[in-house]
């Protein structure tokens, strides 16, 4: 016998996200292979090189693993 399907609710009107500036200072060497994987999460591979992402809980907390080899700066979009 099937399920009858129900009404989905209406999609939440899209959160406004900041987004951060990631440029990796230091260099990977010598560090935790831990480490160096989540520089690679985060799209950095060389000193000076930069991404921007989107402010997510799971992107601080990457940063949050690797804060002696990256600088961080807050950019909001509307």
């Amino acid at each position: 016998m099937a399920t009858p399907r129900t009404a989905r609710a209406p999609k939440a009107a899209a959160k406004v996200e900041g987004r951060l500036l990631v440029t990796q200072v230091r260099s990977a060497i010598g560090t935790k292979p831990k480490h160096r994987g989540t520089l690679r999460a985060l799209g950095l591979g060389r000193i000076g090189q930069s991404n921007d992402l989107p402010d997510r809980p799971e992107i601080r907390g990457m940063i949050a693993r690797v804060p002696h080899l990256v600088t961080v700066s807050e950019e909001q979009t509307a």
